[in-house]
């Protein structure tokens, strides 16, 4: 259990910042499993290595995904100075956004739901 006061506890923590260059890209109209098969092949990788397999890639999260790592890298060499050759990607997850719920006509006067999933997917790089 936590000791002190919420405002304090919640001072503590945001007193720790994240120096770590980063992107997230939120409400993208994959669903999580779908992205997390493209975050998975590139997990751990150097960004060189990882945007040939994004580029290479026949899924549709590819695409989104090395647009957005080519922004995390961009924010890397621009906001921290960092040299790209020396990046790779430490972290990289989707997390669940939210669904969009539509109506399907079926027979019989009955309608079935079809479910929109989104996502939200981040990138985290560090130096070696």
């Amino acid at each position: 259990m936590a000791k002190g006061h919420r405002s304090k506890i919640k001072r503590e923590r945001n007193a720790v910042k994240d120096t770590r260059p980063s992107a997230k890209l939120s409400y993208a109209r994959i669903s999580v499993q779908k992205a997390c098969f493209v975050l998975d092949a590139i997990r751990g990788k150097d960004v060189e290595s990882a945007l040939g397999i994004l580029a290479y890639n026949p899924r549709y999260a590819s695409s989104v995904i090395e647009k957005l790592l080519k922004s995390v890298i961009a924010n890397a060499e621009n906001n921290q100075g960092m040299n790209p050759e020396n990046l790779y990607i430490e972290e990289c997850y989707a997390t669940q956004g939210p669904i969009m719920k539509r109506i399907r006509p079926r027979a019989q006067g009955r309608a079935y739901r079809i479910e929109k999933r989104m996502c939200h997917i981040t990138i985290v790089l560090n130096e070696k």
